[in-house]
């Protein structure tokens, strides 16, 4: 079976399994999705929705974050760890949108990395959720799951990334990268893989090893 064989096993199995393939991050609008993504680095995603009710309450829209100080951003967001390298990227982040882009949220990989705090993870996940561009989102339930598929060979998240263009049909990638964070938390656990309850033990290359 080639890489492009497992890929599609892969996709069609997450797919009968994990039918809504959906964000676990709560947001209304592009601005909430990239402030979130933001604070969920080192941080579960059920701690990030927990905060952002108030934080969004606060600073409902980018001109209120733009007049707003890191110092009152962090104490809204403390409980999700690194608060003051966060608050600081946040605000820089709102004002390079408001000043560059023109108070859109951008639609390209380029423009997303030029933002403070924007790595290739979080632009992938706006490109992907927001624009609904091809993206591949290399989170560590990415990484881990697909190491033991043999869909990659690295750990890097960038190698794995190119590792998945090139297998993963294009209209698919998206989906599929959410569908490996629902089958990571739920079966693929980090700490020991339920291989006997995985929809795809019969072609993991790591199935009853790990």
């Amino acid at each position: 079976m080639t890489t492009q064989e497992l890929a599609l096993k892969a996709v069609e199995a997450l797919k009968a399994e994990y039918p809504d393939a959906l964000c676990s991050l709560d947001y209304e609008d592009p601005l909430q999705l990239l402030i979130s993504v933001r604070l969920a680095a080192q941080c579960t995603d059920a701690r990030v929705n927990l905060v952002t009710p108030a934080l969004f309450e606060r600073f409902p829209t980018l001109e209120a974050f733009c007049e707003g100080t890191e110092e009152e951003i962090g104490e809204l967001i403390h409980s999700c760890g690194f608060y003051r390298a966060k608050a600081r990227d946040i605000l820089g982040a709102c004002r390079m949108i408001k000043e560059k882009f023109g108070g859109k949220v951008p639609d390209n990989m380029e423009d997303l990395l030029s933002l403070p705090g924007v790595g290739r993870k979080t632009a992938n996940l706006i490109l992907g959720d927001v624009y609904h561009k091809p993206a591949v989102v290399t989170d560590t339930h990415c990484i881990r799951i697909s190491g033991r598929l043999g869909l990659t060979k690295s750990k890097a998240p960038e190698k794995v990334e190119r590792d998945l263009w090139a297998v993963l049909p294009p209209e698919e990638s998206n989906n599929f990268c959410h569908r490996l964070v629902l089958h990571g938390r739920a079966v693929c656990i980090a700490r020991k893989a339920l291989c006997e309850k995985c929809c795809m033990r019969e072609f993991c290359i790591k199935a009853g090893v790990e």
